[in-house]
C-alpha cells in the first residue's frame, strides 16, 4: 500500500515496530531472553490459531468497522497487525 508521499506503509520510518524487515531478525541460534521466553510461552498456551483470529478481528473491526480516520502511523500498526496474524496462521500450519 502507498501512502500519499509515496512510501509504503510498511516502510520503517512509519513503522510502529522499527525492524519489520526479516533480515533484521536475530540470529536463529541466539539464546532468547526472559520477556522473549514469557512471549513464547503465551503464545504456546494461548493457541496460535486462537491468536490469529484475535489478531484479524481487531484488525477488521478498527479497519472497516469504524468512523475513525487514520494517519500513516495507525495504518502502520494495522499492518503490523496483519503480519502478526499471518506470522501466527504460517506457525499453525507447521505444526
Amino acid at each position: 500500500m502507498q501512502t500519499s508521499d509515496g512510501s509504503g506503509v510498511d516502510a520503517n520510518a512509519n513503522s510502529v515496530n522499527p525492524a519489520v524487515n526479516a533480515r533484521h531478525a536475530s540470529n536463529v541460534g541466539d539464546p532468547l531472553t526472559e520477556s522473549q521466553a514469557k512471549f513464547w510461552y503465551l503464545v504456546e498456551c494461548q493457541g496460535c490459531k486462537e491468536l490469529a483470529h484475535s489478531l484479524k478481528m481487531i484488525h477488521d473491526l478498527a479497519l472497516y468497522h469504524s468512523d475513525i480516520p487514520f494517519d500513516k502511523a495507525e495504518k502502520s500498526a494495522l499492518f503490523d497487525v496483519k503480519v502478526l496474524w499471518e506470522g501466527f496462521e504460517k506457525m499453525e500450519a507447521k505444526a
